[in-house]
């Protein structure tokens, strides 16, 4: 907190944002002993403990998803802040910048930065050998050279890639994306895609499961639990998806419809009010 205090004084801090992990806390402590501005933003549907134990002292507390108990002006429900252009990339620039086929239709799967082994190993037993689509798999850095072991030389409909940047690309190009549900599904629905999610069963308070349910009760997504994960249950949903097209239009509309791709404007716009500055 100290540290903190030292460097929020020597930049001539006018407020504090947090982003609502471990770190929010000296610096949301520091804050509120100079007397500065707080603000937390909080990425999931459940309200993390340096959020919960924070937001007392904070003006706002900008949520995602709508958090029982937390509502009124000082609990704005905004979304979550996606990175700039996540909503207007091209499908046809992103294609050609990915060696995916122009036309057809594509399933992206991703986990994560670390990505999400049961999902990554549950994608390649459904469709390394074959699929309905091209697959983009951006399976992170950790299962990227596991998997590409695994995969046949004359797969070449499936592409498999430790990490995409801009993700924006990634998204664009997919017409249905299987993931796991943490913050990213903002930026999912902020591409319009419309999703198979598999919430990770170990997340804090299960935050990933009521993230998924949120998008699903939208009508963004489906919600396929973890532990009826696997390649024939994944290729099921995803054949069942892809073989509707008036339902894929359906969650694309939803999608779009539920997506926040002003949330970082929302919020910067508030806070500047706020503090006058």
């Amino acid at each position: 907190v100290l540290t903190t205090r030292r460097l929020l004084r020597s930049r001539g801090a006018d407020a504090v944002l947090g982003g609502g992990g471990y770190v929010s806390g000296p610096a949301g402590l520091a804050a509120a002993t100079l007397r500065l501005p707080l603000f937390l933003t909080e990425a999931d549907s459940h309200v993390g403990v340096a959020n919960r134990l924070l937001a007392p002292l904070a003006r706002r507390l900008f949520l995602a998803f709508p958090v029982p108990g937390r509502d009124g002006p000082r609990y704005p429900v905004t979304g979550r802040p996606v990175p700039a252009g996540t909503a207007t990339v091209g499908r046809a620039e992103a294609r050609r910048r990915l060696g995916l086929p122009a036309d057809g239709l594509c399933l992206l799967v991703f986990g994560g930065s670390l990505g999400a082994r049961r999902l990554n190993e549950a994608a390649v037993e459904a469709f390394g050998v074959r699929a309905p689509c091209a697959v983009l798999h951006v399976s992170g850095r950790r299962d990227y050279e596991h998997l590409r072991a695994r995969l046949e030389p004359a797969a070449t409909h499936y592409r498999l890639l430790p990490y995409v940047e801009p993700f924006a690309d990634a998204l664009a190009a997919a017409d249905l994306v299987a993931a796991r549900s943490g913050g990213s599904v903002w930026e999912v629905v902020a591409a319009g895609a419309p999703s198979i999610l598999v919430p990770y069963p170990h997340a804090t308070a299960d935050h990933q499961a009521g993230n998924a349910r949120f998008m699903a009760a939208a009508g963004a997504a489906v919600v396929l639990p973890d532990a009826e994960l696997d390649g024939p249950r994944l290729a099921d949903e995803v054949e069942a998806l892809l073989g509707d097209p008036a339902r894929l239009a359906a969650m694309t509309s939803a999608a779009r419809a539920v997506a926040r791709p002003d949330a970082a404007d929302r919020i910067a716009e508030e806070v500047l009010a706020l503090t006058g500055t």
